[in-house]
C-alpha cells in the first residue's frame, strides 16, 4: 500500500541523510518504524535488529578487559 505523507523539507533532507549514513531509505525507515509502532514485530525481526546493529555500531573493550560480573551490576 502507498501513502502520502506531509513533512517539512528540512526534515526530509536530513532524514534521508541519515538513511544514506545507514545504508538504508527513508522508505525502509518510515516502513520500520510504522511495523515497529503497530506491534507487527516478531523475533526474527529482532535478531535481524540485533545483528544490524552489532555490524554497523562499533564497540570493543580496552585491551585485556575481563568482564567481571560485580562490576556489570554496580548502581
Amino acid at each position: 500500500m502507498n501513502i502520502t505523507l506531509s513533512v517539512d523539507e528540512k526534515v526530509i533532507s536530513r532524514s534521508r541523510q541519515f538513511a544514506k549514513e545507514h545504508n538504508t531509505t527513508l522508505n525502509s525507515m518510515v516502513r520500520e518504524f510504522l511495523r515497529k509502532i503497530s506491534g507487527d514485530h516478531d523475533r526474527q525481526s529482532h535478531a535481524e535488529e540485533f545483528l544490524k546493529l552489532a555490524k554497523n555500531e562499533g564497540g570493543e573493550s580496552r585491551p585485556g578487559y575481563v568482564f567481571n560480573r560485580e562490576e556489570l551490576h554496580e548502581r
